[in-house]
């Protein structure tokens, strides 16, 4: 049995001059093959004309070129703000399937992509949890579900592109963090024909603080945020049983002044409420007391609900007395609206159509 060839487009930028340097050919040449592969969109190395035809050869000979492929869409389409979401499940070189979300506006054109296969953290509202870690996406597979979705952005509207990026979709973006890395800078700062800016990308975390710690250290521009949800310590744990183990609040909270206070970029937390858990007035109080350390803004998020899940989302009313004590307490505080949870595009409602068949 032939065994197959590794696909070019999971290397990052200093892999491919690694390999350069092994089929004897300078490092400069990675830069065009990169640009070639992320600009120009190439489908073969035959069409990597700038290449001396000796070097297509060995390339076809040592790699191939695949691209992650659209094998299913949904389309969700909220009247009251006439709002479409759409949400694509690709296809990956090893059969993997993965989401990502486009989620439209007036202003903006938002991408919501997927960091990993899955995800370790199995916290008990989401849905991405219950499939497990398969595996890390490549910063090729990350960089290419944005080109997915700007491709079809520009096919229904000509001239309009992708605004926005947000690593808030499936598996938890700073257990990958070189490739994310790698894709932001594919993405925005190697000035390819899309090209963002840092301050367009918001990379979301349960907590991860050594890899918070290294973003702050990094120089990224991006913005950063918390799925908190709790900021009781015991209440957290029941909720996201891994993460909250592992990164205590106190640490977290810790962490976060440090980040804020090294970067001066406000974190962003986010707040699911769910009904008769985490959405008294004294969750508000303790909500409270854990922000007032760092800069922060509190985005309150509604429940999107998950079959076999036995959670509620709060009442509007509930929602407005919580976010009431915080405005009062000083705190800067928006509530999110949640697109596409008809189509299992919403926050928490992610997986992979195997997962989701053996929930019916």
């Amino acid at each position: 049995m032939t065994t197959p060839l590794p696909n070019i487009m999971d290397l990052t930028l200093k892999e491919l001059q690694q390999s350069m340097s092994l089929l004897g050919e300078p490092s400069f040449r990675a830069t065009q093959i990169h640009q070639w592969l992320f600009s120009h969109h190439a489908t073969s190395f035959d069409n990597m004309t700038i290449l001396a035809l000796a070097l297509r050869t060995k390339l076809s000979e040592t790699f191939t070129i695949f691209r992650p492929e659209v094998v299913e869409r949904y389309e969700s389409f909220d009247e009251a703000c006439d709002h479409r979401t759409e949400k694509i499940l690709l296809k990956l070189s090893d059969n993997n399937l993965v989401e990502s979300v486009l989620i439209p506006s007036e202003e903006r054109m938002t991408a919501c992509v997927s960091s990993q296969v899955g995800c370790p953290f199995q916290c008990s509202f989401c849905a991405t949890g219950k499939m497990g870690l398969r595996r890390n996406l490549s910063a090729g597979e990350i960089t290419e579900q944005v080109y997915a979705l700007n491709n079809m952005v520009s096919a229904k509207e000509p001239g309009r592109t992708i605004t926005n990026i947000v690593f808030m979709g499936m598996g938890e973006p700073l257990l990958n963090t070189d490739n994310i890395i790698e894709a932001i800078e594919t993405l925005g700062t190697r000035n390819y024909r899309f090209s963002l800016s840092q301050r367009k990308v918001t990379i979301s975390t349960v907590g991860v603080i050594p890899e918070i710690q290294r973003i702050a250290k990094s120089g990224l521009k991006t913005k950063l945020a918390v799925s908190l949800h709790s900021a009781d310590q015991q209440k957290r744990e029941s909720l996201m049983p891994i993460a909250a183990k592992q990164y205590p609040l106190k640490d977290l909270g810790k962490s976060l002044a440090e980040y804020t206070a090294s970067t001066g970029i406000p974190v962003t937390i986010v707040y699911m409420l769910l009904k008769g858990i985490n959405d008294s007035l004294d969750d508000a109080k303790t909500l409270a007391r854990f922000s007032r350390s760092f800069l922060c803004k509190i985005n309150l998020i509604d429940y999107n609900s998950i079959i076999n899940m036995n959670l509620r989302p709060v009442t509007s009313a509930a929602r407005e007395l919580f976010q009431q004590y915080l405005v009062n307490a000083g705190l800067h505080v928006t509530v999110r609206k949640s697109y596409g949870t008809t189509i299992n595009a919403a926050c928490g409602q992610l997986a992979t159509p195997s997962l989701h068949a053996a929930q019916r």
